[in-house]
């Protein structure tokens, strides 16, 4: 071991040590997928191995393969001295004495602050969730199933509304079992989404900007596209096709597709038969009143219905935000960079699940969503104090920023595709 914190012997030869000690750029060197570090607390661990096990899935931990983890470390994890025993086994070392704390071009003082901001949360109890809230919203769904049974007994020759009201919010309050009620997997789910929030925008990082070369999106794709003559769709009219392709299809296809190549290939048989469970006790319900074809059009209709409202409530926080490559930005900086808030109200928060308050969402992935309108003036303040901007708009602004933007990416491709 040289001076300054540099390696004189292979890397191979300080696995499992914890006395190593490391300049960032030898953190940043260990990026690949065959051999990864990260920082968290100023600690060096080696991920490698652990990552293929990692609870979380793969992907989401090596999306911070050499960088500075700690911020997404104690937003993702509620209690960090259990998961602190799997940390002890990674050790290598820690950072250099003359080393700073945060990687590359980040921010001490935001990330110093947004530290302080979160102990302060938490001596508030704002990450303990009210049981009565949850009981609360269980009840209303219940009386709500109730209500479409009653409909069901007294006029039978009307569509069943049950599967719309009943199971996707109630997946909100048990997650697992639900999600396997819905015919979906909570495993793909939380894999998916834990992506999503750790590096929110970020292309090859975050698996809700894969377009699949059916939209271009942002700023930089679009231009990249049209510099490369990539023409996979009329881009330039996609704010047109959007409405098509987009909200009927993303449930009933897209995710239904990635849904079952999961489960298979990942093994993952108890979410398979929790899956396959629910289309057979939904078909023994419903044919018996619909016969075959007409439970078939039911089920498509309830999936393309949940699909356009899970498009618009999701997209209008995102899409219209800042899309780019990994730019390695703190946490707070990061997070607000790519989401937005829509504007309070009963129905908003009804309607949304409290994804209103998708920045608050995104800074605090843990914290139940009954508490986000109680920190989301201290986010603002903390927010105009480092001049970041911190977006509200109203929920129709929110719907109509998703076609603006859509037609702007497009607008940006075909200036590209014909002229540079």
């Amino acid at each position: 071991m040289g001076g300054g914190g540099q390696l004189t012997e292979p890397a191979e030869e300080v696995k499992g040590r914890a006395g190593g000690v490391y300049t960032w750029q030898e953190v940043q060197s260990h990026c690949s997928r065959s051999d990864q570090w990260l920082v968290i607390d100023r600690k060096v661990y080696n991920i490698t191995q652990w990552a293929k096990r990692h609870p979380g899935g793969i992907r989401v931990i090596s999306h911070y393969a050499g960088e500075d983890a700690t911020e997404a470390f104690t937003a993702f994890h509620p209690d960090l001295k259990w998961v602190q025993k799997f940390l002890k086994p990674l050790l290598i070392g820690e950072l250099a004495a003359t080393e700073p704390s945060q990687d590359r071009n980040k921010s001490a003082t935001i990330i110093q602050d947004f530290h302080t901001l979160r102990a302060k949360v938490e001596s508030e109890g704002l990450f303990r969730a009210r049981p009565s809230f949850f009981c609360f919203h269980l009840g209303h769904i219940l009386l709500l199933e109730a209500l479409a049974w009653l409909i069901i007994w007294v006029t039978p020759n009307i569509p069943s509304p049950h599967a719309v009201i009943l199971e996707p919010r109630v997946a909100q309050v048990h997650h697992r079992p639900f999600e396997g009620g819905l015919g979906a997997s909570a495993n793909w789910w939380n894999h998916r989404h834990y992506q999503h929030h750790a590096k929110p925008n970020v292309f090859s990082k975050d698996p809700d900007v894969n377009m699949l070369h059916l939209f271009v999106i942002g700023k930089t794709q679009p231009v990249e596209y049209g510099i490369k003559k990539i023409k996979y769709m009329p881009y330039h009219h996609q704010h047109q096709y959007f409405f098509l392709v987009g909200p009927p299809l993303l449930i009933p296809i897209y995710f239904h597709i990635q849904i079952m190549r999961s489960m298979i290939s990942r093994h993952d048989w108890v979410d398979l038969a929790c899956s396959l469970s629910h289309y057979l006790r939904y078909l023994c319900c419903s044919v018996p009143l619909y016969g075959l074809l007409g439970s078939m059009l039911l089920i498509s209709f309830v999936r393309i219905l949940e699909s356009h409202c899970f498009v618009w409530v999701t997209q209008m926080n995102h899409l219209p935000m800042n899309i780019d490559h990994e730019k390695h930005q703190d946490w707070l900086s990061m997070q607000l960079h790519a989401t937005c808030n829509v504007k309070q109200s009963p129905f908003n928060d009804w309607f949304s699940g409290h994804l209103n308050f998708q920045i608050e969402h995104h800074l605090f992935p843990t914290m139940p969503r009954h508490n986000y309108h109680l920190v989301a003036p201290q986010v603002r303040a903390l927010c105009d104090k480092h001049g970041i901007p911190y977006q509200v708009k109203t929920m129709w602004q929110g719907f109509a920023d998703v076609f603006r933007s859509l037609k702007n990416s497009g607008d940006l491709w075909l200036d590209a595709y014909l002229h540079k």
